[in-house]
């Protein structure tokens, strides 16, 4: 049978945004049907940067141009960096299942199927870009949403405290701010999708709060106490609000925490 995480890798790898869209639908689909070998003596690579097409140009986040509501261009741009981060998002979630291998086959179901919904996400805004004359590419983006990434590698507790617990959730926050600007400006096509997107991410961190609290439970570990040890180890900074109360407490958030990260 076809080994799991070699097809990982593959589609990890794969620079065609397409073809690695259909990878994670078909490792997704094989998975669910049982073909999937689990042998795990493949080799582990670091990966300090997956797969991506030539385009769109990375550059430092800092020059990266403003993008404003007001006028096509700048909603296009928008869309583009919506459209990168989820591309992003795919290599994120199938490195979750590549990477850490000493896990129950739960987790690899959970975040299989974040990766296709993330596949699902990049397909949506590709084509809603392409109906527009334009495509994934066309603008510079930046290449910090793997950093976190790289730097999380050897440890699977700290790859879901700071990647689904911060990183994605800090979408859940600006998201409903985005979408509504968007229908203020009469463009409801990108609202209806970003509400969708919006919608699927509030599951996704609940899935990373769960496995959190599981991996903290295994090793006995305090989770407030170490979430926040590890914010200062790895961000250096406390994390800035205001928090969507409604969308964290919906993804697992407990009330507890979000005072004590407020205060």
């Amino acid at each position: 049978m076809p080994e799991l995480y070699r097809l990982a890798e593959a589609a990890i790898l794969e620079r065609d945004t397409q073809a690695k869209c259909e990878q994670t639908r078909r490792l997704f689909r094989d998975w669910r049907q049982g073909t999937l070998d689990l042998d795990t003596g493949s080799p582990i690579l670091p990966i300090g940067d997956p797969g991506r097409p030539a385009l769109p140009e990375l550059i430092d986040p800092r020059k990266l141009p403003r993008r404003s509501f007001a006028s096509e261009a700048g909603r296009l741009r928008l869309l583009h960096a919506f459209a990168h981060i989820e591309f992003n998002a795919v290599n994120i979630a199938l490195d979750a299942v590549y990477r850490f291998r000493e896990v129950p086959e739960s987790y690899i179901d959970d975040w299989l199927s974040v990766a296709v919904d993330e596949a699902e996400h990049y397909t949506m805004l590709e084509s809603e870009l392409r109906r527009r004359g334009s495509f994934y590419g066309a603008v510079a983006a930046h290449g910090g949403l793997w950093d976190m990434v790289c730097k999380t590698r050897g440890n699977l507790l700290h790859r879901i405290a700071l990647v689904p617990r911060v990183m994605e959730a800090r979408g859940l926050d600006v998201s409903p701010g985005i979408v509504e600007r968007f229908r203020q400006f009469g463009d409801l096509t990108a609202a209806e999708i970003l509400e969708t997107i919006y919608r699927d991410e509030i599951g996704h961190v609940r899935i990373g709060n769960d496995w959190y609290r599981r991996l903290c439970e295994a090793q006995g570990l305090e989770p407030m106490a170490t979430f926040t040890n590890l914010i200062e180890i790895y961000l250096g900074k406390n994390l800035r609000g205001p928090f969507n109360w409604k969308a964290r407490i919906a993804a697992g958030f407990r009330r507890v925490e979000l005072e004590f990260l407020e205060g």
